[in-house]
């Protein structure tokens, strides 16, 4: 995720890493190039395309401005409903720390310890990546072979709630604990599972691929007919608010993709490692052990 102080309007009107620009400045500059090459020809009087009618060239724009905000709202709420879920499971840990302190030392920290070892396999999960879990292994009370074979799981975050629910019970048989404090430890292994659903839902579940491919080629096929439409107009001034108009269509329609999957490594998705570090140093600190380095933004990027 980009972090920048937007105090500065100058330095944001500038901006270049963690923008779209880069993204569609080829179509973009082919895009003016053509502009420039249509004005060009009619003022040097070599040629003069017809313009094409006003009448069509708007109802054409008019229907891409509505599918093309509709794409935009829907993304962006696919985004914004993953990071309400991963702020969700951030207070779900801290009432897990708060009403675990009811355990022994030793089955609160093997609790703890495999919370905080669910939130890194979700996040490895939702990014289809594998990052180590070794520092987790001397705490969780997994035997050594069932450990190794953890990142091979068919839903390994799901196994790991499993494990957390059979401990529960299991205090809960040997009269280490209530039916009342069994249920409110529960509620809160219930509501991982929740979020995980939700996070997994938004994963599997995009936008229809055919809607998708439909509204990407009406973008640039819109900003290609921009200059035949607009050159007789605007003259001169063609290249320059063709090239405004293009980059405002093609780069919503850029960033609309992007938003669509905000559990990724792009600039604008959701910053998981820095949450998944964020509920570890909570959670060791409330352990009273030693607490990782929180991680930083670089470059004005925060993973």
């Amino acid at each position: 995720m980009i972090v920048r102080d937007k105090s500065n309007s100058f330095s944001l009107l500038f901006a270049w890493h963690g923008t779209i620009l880069p993204k569609v400045l080829p179509a973009l500059g082919l895009v003016i190039f053509l502009s420039g090459l249509l004005v060009y020809l009619r003022q040097a009087h070599f040629f003069s395309f017809p313009a094409v009618p006003a009448i069509g060239f708007t109802i054409f724009g008019v229907i891409l401005s509505i599918f093309l905000s509709f794409r935009n709202t829907a993304c962006y709420d696919r985004w914004w409903e993953g990071r309400k879920l991963w702020g969700a499971l951030i207070a779900t840990t801290r009432h897990l720390c708060r009403d675990s302190y009811v355990l022994d030392d030793q089955s609160r920290e093997i609790l703890l310890y495999r919370m905080m070892l669910f939130t890194h396999l979700l996040r490895d999960r939702l990014r289809q990546q594998q990052q180590s879990i070794q520092h987790y292994q001397a705490h969780t009370g997994f035997e050594a072979a069932t450990y190794e074979q953890l990142p091979t799981h068919i839903n390994a975050s799901q196994w790991v709630l499993e494990q957390i629910q059979k401990d529960l019970v299991l205090l809960y048989k040997q009269g280490k604990i209530t039916d009342i404090i069994y249920n409110n430890l529960n509620q809160h292994t219930v509501a991982l599972g929740d979020i995980q659903a939700g996070c997994d839902r938004i994963l599997s579940t995009l936008l229809p691929f055919s809607y998708s491919v439909l509204l990407h080629r009406a973008v640039y096929s819109f900003c290609f007919i921009l200059p035949f439409s607009l050159e007789t107009s605007l003259g001169l001034w063609t290249p320059i608010l063709v090239g405004l108009i293009a980059y405002m269509l093609l780069g919503l329609d850029e960033l609309s993709a992007e938003l669509e999957e905000p559990f990724g490594l792009q600039d604008n998705d959701l910053p998981l490692d820095s949450i998944v570090r964020l509920i570890e140093r909570e959670t060791l600190s409330s352990l009273g052990q030693e607490l990782p380095e929180a991680i930083k933004v670089q470059k004005a990027y925060l993973t």
